[in-house]
Formats: structure tokens, C-alpha cells, sequence
């Protein structure tokens, strides 16, 4: 092109159409790889080149449009270039305004942050491009407050659209942000309720952080939602899209008055309440201030630095803590910070006067609230709760798991019932060493206190060790301690932890819902029950427990929430390594041919990472159980 001689027309389609199939087939790389680079530096001052790359994209034919769109977008240094290379494409053409505002937003969230900023920045550096900024913002705001779309889409795509939406809105001017107030304060309530209520912790924070920063948008003299939460660096990252201005990528040079308006506008808002004091002391005359700092000065210290705090004595006899978690006595503070600093050593020596009143005093520490400010109360009660049910397992598992489904319990006080008895069954099925128990403290637990996105992460270390275990190594040397052989302890219990919890699950009542509004509850509940199958293994009722689990887990395994699909599959996995081979072969091979079935479609077809990596690596165990059938002699 560059040898056209002066003033003569030409035509350049078949250069559009060498570019579109060189695109299509799998040459994208390297034809705008060196294409792209040229182009930008041609443009930078050229108009006619300008207008000759226009052409080249227009002239490009609809089926080829989409590889070659993708490929500017992503190769180019900036939302100017962009710009410059693709003029008003996406206002002519309706295939690459179908690639740009749909396909690459809503339909894909492989691309990286640098094309998500490039493509938005594109839209919002024309007036005719502007109004697909604001179109591209509403589909992104009903696809993030759609409970549907939260509840299907892997977290990986509602980062990406969230990312997508903090960046549209830092493009906003606020003329555009004062004609959209109203839908935008709609899709945030709305959204920002279908987020806290996934299991997630991710998809609840990502949530939050939207909505604040959609609220700093439309209320930007006004108070303003703020959420409490754990910053990492994927939530800076998200709060940094909304302080960029725009004014970097422009071609078309903004006023300084718009520049410092969206600056102004991106930063946080401070509250009155915390500028008072400041003014308060301000007009407090010098005098007054001078009077109340000279009033003390005459005083002399006391030495207090011999002193020694004076230590409240902690209850010696069980009957005697009872009496101050629950009686008069619980009027004296520091007694009762006492009681419950001592309760779990005091617990531990004397098994037979806890066997006594091992039901009271479970239903106490159930319903124990703070009265002081003491450091690890909720840790301390729980510890205290874990040795009663040790110390006299049967009574005291009948009432945790009577009160699960019962009324008037908070999802909290549910969730601690579970927590307990995974606690007191690792506790009970955990071998001691050699001269020694091992301390209650230094056990290791597989569950938290709040469900963690990474919580399958736990099932695949416990799958893991249980495969080494089992595998033969050579020339290896002893690989751990020397476990002293004792009765299982959860042996004879393990029915009174399990089958009560699975009764009931699909019986809601007026103040609770596992299958439901409250599917949080039904996530811990599902990967409580996994934990008791694996702490299990070479119990009378592991067959029994793995055949009802088995029922369990098919009745759910269409859940909605990625959370308590993740659960189940965890059950499969505990109910291959627990159950002997002879006893799956016996008695479940048609359910587990099914369930086989069911774990292809898992793979293929669930949005969620961790499920699809957890039904794999059940796959991968029914395939060692079948070699080790094979093997055996018939």
C-alpha cells in the first residue's frame, strides 16, 4: 500500500480477505503479531492510515470477523490504539458488535485484565461507541445480580464479569451516572443479595466489593454501603479498576475539569461522623485546654511495678462449673472466665462425674454466650464441648444430633453441633503414640469453623495419604511413627454420630430449610458426613453407613450449589476408601455403576474446578478397586 502512487484509487478487500483467512486458520498469532505493531505506529499521526486500517477490518468478510476482532483486541498497546486501528467497526458492523459486547464479555472469561481494559476503554472513546458502553454495562449488571447465573457459572467467569463491570463504571461520566441512578441502585440490591447468600466465600466477597463500589458511584455525597471482609490482592485489584482514569487511554484529549471530576469522584467518601471530633477540637478555646492538661501535673505516680494481678481460682468439682456457667454465680465475671479457661483439663480428669451430668452440661455449653471480652471464648467453649462428647460419646451424640434439626436454633449454634462431633470423632478414632496420647491441641482437623472455598483442597491431602499408604515403595525406610494398636473408640459409637444426621435432611420446618434458603447449613452437613465415613474405615457400620450415604449423596447430586456438590463427592470418596472391596461388591455394584455414570457427566459438564477435579479423582479410585477385583483369584 505504501507504493501507491498519488491520487489514484484502490481497493484493498483482498488484503481484508487474506487477513480474515489467514485469521481463521490458525495464523493469528503471527500475521498480527507483526500486522498490529506496524499499524500502531502508522496511525499515530497519519489520518489516511487511519482510514486505510478502517477499510482493512470493514472489507474483512462476517464468518472470518470474530479471529480478527479477537486478535486486535488482544494485541493491542492500549484502548487509543485500538481505537486508532479499529475506528467505529462496532457501530457499522453487527457480527463484530456481537464479538465485542457479547461474545468476549458474557459468553468467554479466558481473556486477560489488559483485554478487558482495551476493549471497554474502546467503547467509551466515542460518542457513537458510548452508547454500547452503557448497553454493555446493563447486561453485565442483570447477569451479575441473576441468582441463576451465580448459582451456574464457575467463580473464574463472575470475577471476570466483575472486573468487566468496575471498569465500565470508571468510564461512566456523571451525567451518564445520574440518567442510569435508579437501575443501577436496582441490579445492586438485587445482586448483592443472590452473592451472600452462596456458599462461597469468593462469590460472597466479590459481591461486596461491587456493591460498594457501585454504591461510591451513584451516592458520591452520601453515605455509602461498606461490607466487613478480609481484603486480599484479588479485591485491591478489583477496587484499583475504579480509581483508573480513563484520561491515560484517550486519543481524544479530555478537559482537565473532566479529568479531576472523575478522579474526585473515584475516591472513597469519608463519613462526617469521623470529621466532628476533628472540628470539636478545633474551636475548643486554648485556655480550657491549657486548664484540663495542667490538672494532673501536681499528682505523683504510684510504683506499681511490683504489683501482681490477683488470679480467680477456678472450680475445682463439675457440678460446681454448672453452677457458675448457669447460677448466681455468673454474676462474678472473672469466676466465670475462669470456669471456662479450666472446663476442658477439669472435663478430661474426672470422666465419672461427667458421665453424671454429661447432657446438662452439653446443653449449657450449647447455648454459652460471651459475657466477657475473652480472647479464643469460641475456641475454648468448642474444646470444652469436644471433651464432654469424648468423655461420654453415646448420650451426649444422641442430644447434638437430636438438637440439629430441632426449632429455635440459630444456623450458627447448627453449624457448631457439626463441627463438634467431626472434632470428637477424629479424637475418638485418632490411635495414641507410644507412652503418650497425643494432645488434644496438636490434632490435626479437616474442618473450619466457616466453610472455605478451598475446602475440597482438605479432601484431596486426605485422599492422597490414604493412597500412599496403600501403595508398596521400596528402599524408602520407615516413612512414620510407630502407632501403638488399640480398639478404635469410634467403633462402637459411630452410628450415634452418623445415621441421626442423615434422618432428616428432607423435612424442612418453619425455622429451618436445608434443602432450601438454607443450603450453607446443607453444605457443612454433606461434608461432615464424608469426614464420619472416612473415620470409619474397619468399623461394624461402615457397610451400612456407606450404603445410606450412598442414598444421600444420589438424591442430591443435582444440587445447585457448587458448594454442596463438592460435599458429596467427598462422600463418594470416603465411602471408596473406607468400605472394604468385598462389601462394595457385594452390596452396592448396580448403585455405584450408576454413580460411575453420574461422575462422567460431572467431568464433562459441571461449571465448578473443584467438582470436576473431585469427580476425576473418584473415577481414578473406582478403577484401582476394579484392577484390584481383577486381581483377585476367582
Amino acid at each position: 500500500l505504501s507504493f501507491i502512487p498519488g491520487g489514484l484509487d484502490c481497493s484493498i478487500s483482498f488484503v481484508s480477505h487474506v487477513l480474515g483467512k489467514v485469521c481463521i486458520h490458525g495464523r493469528q498469532k503471527e500475521i498480527l503479531g507483526v500486522l498490529v505493531p506496524h499499524l500502531t505506529d502508522l496511525t499515530k499521526s497519519d489520518c489516511i492510515w487511519q482510514r486505510i486500517c478502517w477499510r482493512l477490518v470493514e472489507c474483512v468478510p462476517d464468518r472470518w470477523m470474530e479471529a480478527v476482532v479477537l486478535g486486535f483486541v488482544q494485541r493491542a498497546p492500549g484502548a487509543d490504539a485500538l481505537s486508532r486501528l479499529l475506528g467505529n467497526l462496532v457501530v457499522k458492523n453487527k457480527k463484530a458488535q456481537f464479538v465485542v459486547t457479547q461474545k468476549m464479555l458474557l459468553l468467554q472469561y479466558s481473556h486477560m485484565t489488559a483485554v478487558l481494559q482495551n476493549l471497554l476503554g474502546y467503547l467509551s472513546l466515542d460518542n457513537l461507541r458510548r452508547t454500547l458502553l452503557l448497553r454493555v454495562l446493563q447486561e453485565l449488571l442483570e447477569t451479575w445480580s441473576s441468582s441463576s447465573a451465580v448459582k451456574h457459572s464457575p467463580p473464574e467467569q463472575q470475577l471476570y464479569i466483575s472486573k468487566a463491570i468496575l471498569i465500565c463504571l470508571s468510564h461512566l461520566k456523571e451525567p451518564e451516572i445520574e440518567s442510569c441512578r435508579q437501575e443501577l441502585l436496582t441490579s445492586m440490591m438485587q445482586g448483592v443479595k443472590c452473592h451472600l447468600d452462596s456458599s462461597l466465600p469468593q462469590v460472597r466477597r466479590l459481591g461486596m466489593v461491587v456493591a460498594e463500589s457501585i454504591s461510591l458511584k451513584i451516592n458520591t455525597e452520601g453515605p455509602v454501603l461498606k461490607f466487613e471482609y478480609e481484603e486480599d490482592d484479588e479485591t485491591r485489584e478489583l477496587k484499583s479498576f475504579l480509581a483508573q482514569t480513563p484520561s491515560s487511554c484517550d486519543v481524544f484529549s479530555i478537559p482537565e475539569d473532566d479529568r479531576s471530576e472523575k478522579t474526585n469522584a473515584a475516591l472513597p467518601v469519608v463519613s462526617e461522623s469521623k470529621e466532628k471530633p476533628h472540628t470539636a477540637a478545633a474551636v475548643m478555646p486554648d485556655e480550657e485546654l491549657d486548664a484540663e492538661l495542667d490538672s494532673d501535673d501536681d499528682l505523683i505516680p504510684y510504683d506499681m511495678s511490683e504489683d501482681k494481678e490477683l488470679k480467680t481460682k477456678a472450680p475445682v468439682y463439675i457440678r460446681d462449673c454448672i453452677e457458675v456457667l448457669t447460677g448466681s454465680g455468673s454474676e462474678d465475671l472473672d469466676k466465670w472466665e475462669a470456669t471456662i479457661k479450666a472446663l476442658d483439663s477439669l472435663v478430661r480428669k474426672n470422666p465419672a462425674a461427667v458421665r453424671e451430668v454429661s447432657v446438662e452440661l452439653a446443653k449449657i455449653l450449647l447455648h454459652l454466650e460471651e459475657k466477657t471480652c475473652i480472647e479464643g471464648f469460641v475456641e475454648l467453649r468448642q474444646r470444652a464441648q469436644v471433651a464432654v462428647l469424648t468423655t461420654d460419646p453415646i448420650p451426649v451424640a444422641k442430644y447434638l444430633t437430636s438438637q440439629f434439626y430441632s426449632l429455635n436454633y440459630s444456623l450458627r449454634q447448627r453449624m457448631d453441633i457439626l463441627d463438634v462431633l467431626v472434632l470428637a470423632a477424629q479424637e475418638l478414632s485418632c490411635p495414641k503414640f507410644h507412652g503418650k496420647t497425643k494432645p488434644y491441641g496438636a490434632q490435626k482437623t479437616s474442618i473450619q469453623l466457616l466453610p472455605r472455598s478451598d475446602s475440597s483442597k482438605d479432601w484431596k491431602r486426605i485422599v492422597d495419604e490414604r493412597i500412599k499408604g496403600k501403595t508398596r515403595r521400596f528402599n524408602m525406610g520407615q516413612s512414620h511413627v510407630e502407632l501403638a494398636s488399640r480398639p478404635n473408640k469410634f467403633n462402637s459409637v459411630a452410628g450415634h454420630f452418623f445415621f441421626p444426621l442423615i434422618q432428616h435432611f428432607d423435612r424442612p420446618s418453619t425455622t429451618f430449610d436445608l434443602l432450601g434458603e438454607d443450603h450453607l447449613v446443607l453444605g457443612r452437613l454433606v461434608h461432615t458426613l464424608a469426614i464420619l465415613m472416612y473415620l470409619a474405615v474397619n468399623t461394624v457400620a461402615v457397610t451400612a453407613m456407606g450404603k445410606a450415604l450412598l442414598e444421600f449423596v444420589w438424591a442430591l447430586r443435582f444440587h445447585t450449589d457448587s458448594y454442596v456438590r463438592q460435599g458429596l463427592l467427598s462422600c463418594i470418596s470416603s465411602l471408596l476408601l473406607s468400605v472394604p472391596v468385598e462389601r462394595i461388591l457385594a452390596d452396592m455394584t448396580e448403585e455405584l455403576l450408576e454413580t460411575q455414570s453420574w461422575l462422567g457427566d460431572v467431568v464433562e459438564k459441571d461449571p465448578d474446578g473443584d467438582c470436576r477435579r473431585l469427580a476425576v479423582q473418584n473415577l481414578l479410585l473406582m478403577e484401582n478397586l476394579k484392577k484390584k477385583l481383577e486381581a483377585i483369584p476367582s
